[in-house]
């Protein structure tokens, strides 16, 4: 399959303003900002195909049982509807792929990342009514049925495999070496789902140096969400240097500089002196 890749300036620019105007919804819509994030990443999906994956989407939702019962029930159809009648899970080889961080391409191939399959799930059982919710285990999304004193757990990367406490603990030790924690099993919110996708795509890209235009429209995406690390506008600077766009990287070094000066004026004197090597690079 050939190489993903972005769209023109103009469209790349559209889609921006469209993802951050949903961020900023009073209830953004998780499924819409995952497919604004494959319209960044992939030249070929327009309006029209966004819309198809919603509609693809609402399809499934509609064969899900009326109503099967309660979280254990829900979680149930689900599997069995999603898991196993279309065969979404994962594999070992998914971390290699662009497309398995993509929500259009995961619901085409039905296969991808723990957390774009859990979208998938999350998705599709909220069209059809389940109490149902992200949730961020460190190293390994997962999805929750339920509220806390009735939660089932199930992991779509495993075609939908109910989780044990004790599964979950591995999950978690597997991932930190630490323990399962409380906290760890509330619902994630949708703006935290979007940025833990946009990180797994900055470490797809990183790992690859010759897909830096991978990394660049992610972390432009993420600076557009209502709130981000400011360190996010040094890497745009140092991935706009490394593109040959070297004016307007050192003016982005400059500006991180004069934020970064407020707390730390010898950190901001060294990104002064990259700001002035990238200029030097025109000579």
């Amino acid at each position: 399959m050939p190489a993903l890749r972005p769209p023109a300036a103009e469209r790349a620019a559209a889609v921006r303003q469209l993802f951050a105007d949903e961020a900023r919804c009073e209830r953004p819509d998780l499924a819409t900002l995952c497919l604004l994030v494959g319209a960044a990443a992939d030249r070929t999906l327009d309006d029209a195909g966004i819309d198809s994956a919603q509609v693809e989407l609402d399809r499934l939702a509609g064969q899900v049982p009326y109503r099967p019962g309660g979280p254990a029930a829900w979680a149930g159809a689900l599997r069995q509807l999603l898991g196993g009648r279309f065969e979404f899970r994962g594999s070992p080889g998914d971390y290699q792929r662009l497309e398995s961080s993509l929500l259009h391409a995961v619901l085409r191939r039905r296969r991808g990342l723990p957390i774009l399959l859990s979208v998938v799930w999350m998705e599709v059982a909220r069209r059809a009514g389940a109490p149902v919710y992200g949730v961020a285990l460190p190293g390994h999304f997962v999805v929750g049925f339920g509220a806390a004193e009735e939660q089932v757990l199930v992991d779509p990367f495993d075609g939908g495999r109910v989780l044990s406490g004790g599964d979950a603990e591995l999950l978690v030790a597997g991932a930190t070496g630490g323990s399962l924690e409380p906290s760890m099993l509330a619902p994630a919110d949708p703006l935290d789902v979007v940025v833990r996708v946009l990180n797994n795509i900055r470490a797809w890209a990183a790992a690859r140096p010759e897909r830096s235009d991978v990394a660049l429209w992610a972390v432009e995406l993420a600076l557009v969400l209502p709130s981000h690390p400011a360190r996010l506008r040094y890497e745009r600077a140092q991935l706009l240097v490394q593109r040959g766009d070297f004016l307007t990287g050192a003016a982005e070094l400059d500006a991180y500089a004069e934020v970064v000066a407020v707390v730390d004026e010898p950190a901001a004197d060294r990104v002064r002196g990259q700001a002035q090597s990238a200029r030097a690079m025109l000579n």
